[in-house]
């Protein structure tokens, strides 16, 4: 059995529900991702990851440390669109070269602080959040407080959706990230 077509929707061939939030995408970016067209195909798929997205945004951490937490999701589960999206997004927030190289390649960071978030993200991934003390206790040390924790998880599990979605539906790279383009290493 072949792998079915996912359809990259239009606002006038998406489901209904699925309308309006396109709409609020396109506002928003200025441009229909690919990806958000081909998860309109399920409004409620597209639904709960921008919500949660926006939770996600919404939480203690600052804007280079959830990139780093969404970087490290995406690295891992292999998505090739997320890591370029971010990278773009990173850049954007002042992310050093270093700290962008790291990422994509998986390698400790530069900087401790965040070197201790991108491993306790990573423990929260390999331990399907089940994390040693040993870990916690590595995170907490470097200056996180519990609630960060927290919110690492809200991440990983927002940045599955997309990964995931991505992956599945073999979303392409927007012509605008081009220049960010990435391929796992095997």
């Amino acid at each position: 059995m072949s792998r079915p077509a996912f359809t990259a929707h239009t606002p006038e061939t998406a489901p209904a529900a699925a309308r309006p939030i396109m709409a609020g995408v396109h506002r928003k970016q200025g441009h229909l991702p690919t990806a958000v067209a081909l998860m309109a195909e399920s409004p409620e798929l597209l639904k709960g990851f921008l919500g949660a997205t926006a939770v996600f945004e919404s939480t203690d951490l600052d804007a280079v440390a959830r990139e780093v937490v969404v970087l490290t999701v995406a690295t891992r589960n292999e998505c090739h669109l997320c890591v370029a999206m971010h990278t773009a997004v990173l850049a954007r927030h002042d992310g050093t070269t270093g700290l962008v190289a790291a990422l994509r390649a998986g390698t400790p960071l530069p900087e401790p602080r965040l070197e201790a978030l991108r491993r306790f993200t990573l423990a929260v991934l390999d331990h399907r959040g089940g994390v040693p003390d040993d870990d916690l206790d590595a995170f907490l040390a470097a200056g996180w407080q519990p609630r960060h924790a927290l919110d690492v998880v809200l991440g990983v599990g927002t940045y599955t959706i997309s990964t995931f979605a991505n992956r599945l539906t073999d979303a392409p790279l927007d012509p605008p990230l081009a220049g960010y383009a990435w391929s796992p290493q095997r």
